[in-house]
């Protein structure tokens, strides 16, 4: 694919010296075409007195910069009050930075910036920042900015939801129609999208962190990670966009394995974390052909916990097996339609069946009773295995087992002793605030025969820590989530899948640990 737009990363640098400022601007010249260079970092003590003592950082850049003097409230690093910010801004800046960001309640102060003298403002960003969510005023403060005569508008909010993302989106439209350059950024995980996308949509630049460590926004993944992951160069206003819809997402792998097999295949499309709260919001404004509010390619989704089973009363057509299952991991647009499928089952029962053999007959205990685990309790059921469901909500436990003809346990504390395969079919272990937690200790595990754990973010899962200490063999997540998201390959683009290229993919993410 072929973008045929300039796409500009601007790396930011927040450091407390200027010796470390330094180091840094030289490290964000290797993966940004911009460096906003952040003085409100600075300890104040490292600027002699006169913030002009910061000009040699912008002299000294390989790359154009951006200088910023950001007050707290606008998520600057320290108070700074007005007065001072005044004096800063007209008397004290460094001179040799191709732009300078200026915030809103500053820009709009005629009568200290006598437009057009003090300050050039072809090069001026005229920011506003919220970090609570989307403006209340938003209007207003887009209406507020076009009375600047700043070039470039700079607007960034705290997306707590995808749907937040839209208003970001139309504010690049309506900048356009104006006649000025916009940025527009939706903050935090729920954000991620629109600086993967809003290049292709006409902003002057998107954020890009020098490391993870170093982000100075909320949401703002690495400058690499926008080049090699989401290949944002290439990504045009015809790409087409897939994207796995969760709540939480950025553990997720799935990117990584989508995306590297767009790029083998030479297929327009971008894969994205969209992290969605409520379901059927999302679908109505951001998904669905008839009722979308977003001009773009939307191709389908991989759908994950919590919305599987809710999604579903959002579609249109759902496959036979997907509604015996109860549950919906994939979406494909078709026309104006959303079809629903489970790669989930199939995909769960392919690496079982390559270790133990025939299904039929055997004992299986599935812990959980979510979408995951109805499509394990289903194909299990199908392969004539004997399935037992275990959950810490009896009742929902039970309802899944008498629609499959199952039996179900409390999961209290169960013993799994005899039972040929244990599976872990919640997300207990997963990546994040529940990586240390298992539904079952060694203990419990101890006389099964296999643990299989659903989970594949990380590789070595409590659970399966706990089941090697019990003498099980085991089973991880990867080969299920790699085997289903072939097919999701499959049913999105009508290409057979690069099953190798995915695995690679699937393995170098998390042998990065994200």
């Amino acid at each position: 694919m072929k973008a045929s737009h300039s796409v500009r990363i601007c790396v930011p640098v927040c450091e407390q010296s200027l010796v470390a400022a330094e180091r840094a601007i030289a490290k964000a010249a290797e993966t940004g075409d911009l460096i906003e260079v952040r003085l409100d970092c600075l300890d104040p003590s490292q600027l002699g007195g006169t913030l002009r003592n910061g000009e040699h950082l912008f002299d000294q850049s390989p790359r154009p910069t951006i200088l910023t003097f950001r007050p707290s409230e606008q998520g600057g690093r320290r108070k700074i009050d007005t007065k001072s910010r005044l004096l800063f801004w007209l008397f004290n800046r460094p001179t040799s930075a191709e732009f300078l960001d200026i915030e809103l309640d500053l820009a709009l102060n005629s009568s200290v910036f006598d437009y057009g003298e003090d300050v050039d403002w072809t090069r001026v960003i005229c920011s506003h920042h919220n970090f609570v969510g989307v403006p209340g005023d938003l209007d207003r403060v887009f209406e507020r900015m076009i009375q600047t005569p700043a070039r470039i508008l700079k607007i960034a909010f705290q997306a707590n939801d995808i749907t937040d993302c839209i208003a970001a989106f139309h504010l690049l439209d309506r900048a356009r129609s104006e006649d000025r350059e916009m940025i527009a950024i939706g903050m935090g995980t729920a954000g991620i999208v629109t600086r993967v996308l809003a290049p292709a949509r006409g902003a002057f630049l998107t954020y890009g962190a020098q490391d993870n460590d170093s982000a100075t926004a909320p949401g703002q993944i690495t400058a690499r990670e926008l080049r090699t992951l989401y290949r944002i160069g290439r990504i045009s206003r015809e790409t087409r966009i897939m994207g796995i819809a969760g709540l939480p997402v950025t553990h997720s792998i799935s990117p990584y394995i989508h995306n590297a097999a767009f790029e083998f295949a030479e297929f327009d499309g971008v894969y994205l974390p969209l992290e969605v709260r409520e379901v059927s919001s999302f679908i109505k404004r951001m998904v669905h052909p008839r009722t979308r509010e977003i001009d773009w390619h939307f191709l389908g989704l991989s759908v994950t916990a919590p919305h599987k089973t809710s999604v579903m009363s959002c579609l249109d057509w759902i496959d036979p097996a997907a509604k015996e299952i109860g549950a919906v991991n994939t979406i494909v647009v078709e026309d104006d339609e959303l079809h629903g499928f489970n790669t989930d089952a199939n995909a769960f029962a392919s690496p079982l069946i390559t270790r133990i053999g025939e299904l039929h007959g055997a004992r299986c205990a599935v812990i959980g009773a979510g979408g995951a685990a109805s499509a394990a309790v289903w194909i299990l059921r199908q392969k004539g295995a004997e399935v037992t469901v275990y959950a810490r909500d009896t009742s929902r436990a039970r309802q899944l087992a008498e629609r499959f003809d199952a039996t179900s346990k409390p999961l209290g504390s169960a013993t799994f002793e005899g039972f040929d395969v244990v599976v872990n079919a919640t997300p207990l272990g997963t990546s994040g605030a529940q990586e240390t937690e298992t539904p079952a200790n060694a203990t419990q595990l101890r006389g099964a025969r296999l643990a299989y754990d659903l989970v594949y973010n990380p590789e070595e899962t409590r659970f399966l820590s706990e089941a090697r200490e019990a003498g099980c063999e085991s089973i991880g997540g990867l080969e299920m989530l790699v085997t289903q998201a072939t097919e999701q390959f499959r049913l999105w683009t009508g290409i057979v899948a690069p099953e190798a290229v995915m695995r690679e993919a699937a393995v170098r993410a998390l042998g990065h640990n994200v």
